[in-house]
């Protein structure tokens, strides 16, 4: 611990979250969790990016505040592929989580695999383009000399956890987001270097896991490191989520996930069996379409998001019969990687309030649905439902997702709960013990009103209807 912690007789931790973004950072009592400072730096747009762009934020956003922190810890974004070669340095630029082009892959590896329920035995999950094997298959295939060249295999969080490290740290990773991978296997919580190897063509290195809780390196300055983990696995741990819950995460993607405490395996491709932060289980429904469906709405009709949501709240539940399936970038719950938007029920009648009206309900119907499938799967007793992510801030959503939803919706306050659960699991490598922090000021949203079915029957008949079209 530094002099300048026991002067001032508190302990500071440091979170980060390597979001796809920007990095976001957290400088939080130890204690307590209480919030210090927070910085942000953005990072460049796209679905492919130079990973040292993420390294360069860091090291903008953290300037002034690694002095402060006892400790250290990175979340960062699921599932990006950083290959790197003989050198250490990337043979190209990182693809990200939302990059859909190796859809074709992964549909050969899951054959591979043995099919789909093989596949989900094997890794705990059915394979999408989002998954890193199907993203080194594509490099593989359609880049056949970079995909040579690498020597090493990264996820996100690892690249910038091991340049948070002293100089010579070997790279290190957590289960949580190893299970995002495909060549990681839940059940035994093991690599699969043979997948790996499948995958690329040839081996590489991996990683080294370490458990949550654990020291994982140290930063040049002397403080520790915890293994960080991926986005969805260090929210939940900031929430201190629980078997039962749901959380919604309402990002650029939408989240539903509960926790188990035993490995789910879904053939059915529907749900993720990621493991979590701690010792436990993660099952995840993702949605590739959530804030941005608010935001392409408000684009479309000239207003800003707050009009949009004041807009909506014009219109009666149902929308006069306008329905919108928001697939704007293809989709991954459903599976369906080229699927576009559609909308069903467009008449002479409709007005600019159905049409805000109906972004807003197609956003909680998709959340619905993916929280439907999580709480079925796991079969445990239902708890709460939290719900965070920047379009909470909306007030149509939080009128109309406890009415979509058919019941209370707890609303922490507003925060980057990526960061935190980091900063916890930085507290956690600290002490050794994971650290109470209580979640504090949270809103209940209640249901006013009936629930409304008739919003979700027309929803899902649509999504039905055009299952054959993409």
């Amino acid at each position: 611990m530094r002099d300048s912690h026991l002067i001032l007789g508190v302990t500071y931790v440091m979170g980060v979250d390597s979001s796809t973004q920007s990095t976001k950072v957290l400088l939080v009592d130890a204690d307590d969790g209480h919030l210090v400072e927070a910085r942000q730096v953005a990072h460049p747009e796209g679905t492919e990016v130079d990973p040292r762009a993420w390294t360069a934020a860091y090291d903008e956003a953290t300037a002034g505040l690694i002095e402060r922190a006892a400790a250290i810890a990175v979340g960062g974004q699921q599932h990006g592929m950083v290959a790197l070669g003989e050198d250490g340095a990337p043979v190209r630029d990182a693809l990200l989580w939302n990059d859909t082009r190796s859809a074709p892959e992964a549909r050969t590896l899951i054959e591979e695999y043995g099919g789909p329920t093989a596949c989900a035995e094997a890794v705990g999950s059915v394979l999408v383009a989002s998954f890193t094997a199907a993203k080194l298959r594509w490099l593989r295939d359609h880049e056949p000399e970079r995909a040579a060249a690498v020597r090493s295999v990264l996820l996100p969080h690892d690249y910038v956890s091991r340049h948070a490290a002293a100089p010579g740290a070997e790279a290190f990773t957590d289960r949580g987001d190893a299970s995002g991978t495909g060549y990681f296997s839940t059940r035994t919580g093991d690599w699969r270097p043979d997948l790996l190897a499948a995958a690329l063509g040839h081996e590489a290195t991996l990683p080294r896991l370490v458990r949550s809780g654990e020291v994982a390196a140290y930063a040049p300055g002397g403080q520790p490191l915890g293994a960080g983990t991926g986005d969805n696995m260090a929210a939940a741990l900031a929430l201190d989520l629980a078997p039962g819950d749901v959380l919604l995460s309402l990002g650029t993607s939408g989240v539903a996930s509960t926790v188990s405490t035993t490995p789910i395996a879904d053939g059915t491709g529907t749900v993720t069996g990621f493991a979590d932060a701690r010792d436990g289980f993660l099952p995840m429904v993702t949605t590739m379409n959530a804030a941005r469906i608010l935001t392409l709405q408000a684009t479309l009709l000239g207003l800003t998001l707050d009009e949009l949501a004041t807009l909506a709240l014009t219109a009666p539940p149902g929308a006069n019969g306008l329905t919108l399936l928001p697939y704007y970038a293809g989709e991954r719950t459903p599976n369906r990687p080229d699927a576009t938007g559609v909308w069903s029920g467009l008449t002479d009648r409709t007005t600019r309030a159905d049409l805000a009206r109906a972004a807003f309900e197609a956003l909680l119907c998709s959340l619905a649905d993916a929280a439907d499938h999580v709480t079925t799967l796991t079969g445990e007793t239902p708890g709460r439902v939290l719900m965070v992510g920047g379009a909470t801030r909306s007030p149509a959503v939080r009128a109309l997702a406890p009415q979509i939803l058919g019941r209370p919706v707890l609303l922490p306050p507003e925060g980057e709960y990526v960061a935190l659960g980091a900063a916890r699991q930085a507290a956690w490598s600290l002490t050794g013990t994971l650290p109470d922090w209580p979640l504090t000021a949270a809103t209940e949203l209640t249901p006013e009103g009936p629930s409304h079915t008739h919003v979700r029957e027309a929803y899902a008949a649509l999504r039905d209807r055009t299952e054959t079209w993409h």
